[in-house]
């Protein structure tokens, strides 16, 4: 019995490989490495392709992330100490990168239905010390940005989006990437726009914090051996942009058949004990970065499944507030839905190398299952 993988990144390059080989020559004969014409071309295309006047390449999502409250910080806008409304069952880089700054976490539980933070729930959070809300765009479906924009500027607060694995997703028509202040995406090579490595970006319409970024991500410097701020190394390179500007043009094609995948799911999984994920609305973009289900027996359905050559994931398994690094109480609270979603989730297969037959097969084994 074939395995139908959970994700097949083999397969997905496949696809690319010739434009792919030709891009790391490109690169490899070039003889530039480092923040050269190909990360400002992605930078330019990325941009355009979220609907934000910039984009800045970095490292990785999480320094995306960290970067951009380092500016925050930088800027005025922030002090260490102040507080961030992030989503209690978020991965736990969304709030490594607060505390990467020093600034406090305080966790909001999700909608139950959408795993997205709960618009309903962000003001009784909401204090005299909050800055910011980091709305996380968990499994590919975009939080109620409309909710969260308009509670953010009752407030005051800035707004940055978790885009790490939401590529393309939309939410009323708009990308994501370009709803909040400022936006953090991953380009890990498990995301739907995967690099060969590790790879990320910051998008915003802000040009002070597009500036600002750009030079911390660079030891703090705008010309060479000036520093104007504590800075870090965090360059996009020159070889990961390229792949990624091979990877760019197909994204839009490779998001809709996860749709495609999710639909069959969706009308077609018929067990009780199996709870899928709620319908995206008709204005929603969902690009399906994991299909998450639930299920009181997970770990039953996910051994049974298994034996019939379907693999599934976990994610994940551990709340962040449950983690030893978070250990000393900075994000003890009580989180009944947050620690049900954790204990109960499981990842189908899922992404544009599943064939028909094989998602039919999937579909097949979940409904079996008793």
């Amino acid at each position: 019995m074939k395995l139908i993988s959970c994700l097949d990144l083999k397969e997905i390059n496949r696809h690319h490989r010739a434009e792919l080989l030709s891009a790391f020559t490109r690169v490899l004969d070039s003889g530039w490495y480092v923040l050269g014409a190909e990360v400002e071309a992605f930078e330019r295309e990325f941009a355009v392709w979220c609907g934000a006047d910039h984009c800045v390449g970095v490292g990785n999502g999480l320094d995306a992330l960290t970067l951009i409250f380092k500016a925050y910080l930088q800027q005025g806008f922030m002090v260490e100490g102040d507080e961030v409304i992030v989503p209690a069952n978020t991965y736990i880089a969304s709030i490594l990168a607060l505390s990467a700054v020093h600034l406090r976490p305080v966790l909001v539980e999700p909608d139950a239905g959408t795993f997205n933070l709960d618009p309903a729930r962000i003001e009784a959070a909401i204090t005299p010390r909050t800055r910011a809300i980091l709305a996380v765009h968990l499994y590919g479906r975009a939080a109620d940005m409309s909710r969260i924009m308009e509670i953010a500027r009752r407030h005051r607060l800035k707004v940055v989006e978790d885009c790490a694995q939401a590529h393309g997703a939309k939410h009323a028509g708009q990308p994501v990437g370009a709803w909040g202040d400022a936006a953090g995406f991953s380009f890990y090579p498990t995301k739907n726009l995967g690099a060969l490595g590790d790879a990320g970006a910051v998008t915003t319409s802000d040009p002070s914090l597009a500036r600002m970024v750009r030079a911390l991500r660079n030891y703090g410097s705008e010309k060479k051996y000036h520093n104007l701020y504590q800075g870090v190394n965090s360059r996009l390179d020159e070889l990961q942009a390229a792949l990624l500007r091979v990877r760019l043009p197909s994204l839009a094609a490779e998001n809709a058949r996860r749709r495609e995948v999710a639909a069959s799911y969706l009308a077609a999984i018929r067990n009780p004990r199996v709870r899928l994920p709620a319908m995206p609305a008709e204005a929603e973009a969902h690009v399906w970065h994991l299909f998450v289900v639930r299920c009181a027996e997970r770990d039953r359905l996910q051994a049974y499944l298994a034996t019939q050559g379907v693999q599934t994931m976990v994610h994940y398994p551990i709340p962040p507030h449950r983690q030893e690094a978070y250990s000393g109480g900075e994000l003890a609270g009580d989180w009944p839905i947050t620690e049900a979603i954790h204990a109960e989730v499981l990842s189908l297969p899922m992404g544009p190398h599943l064939a028909d037959a094989e998602v039919n097969r999937v579909i097949m084994a979940v409904n079996e299952w008793a």
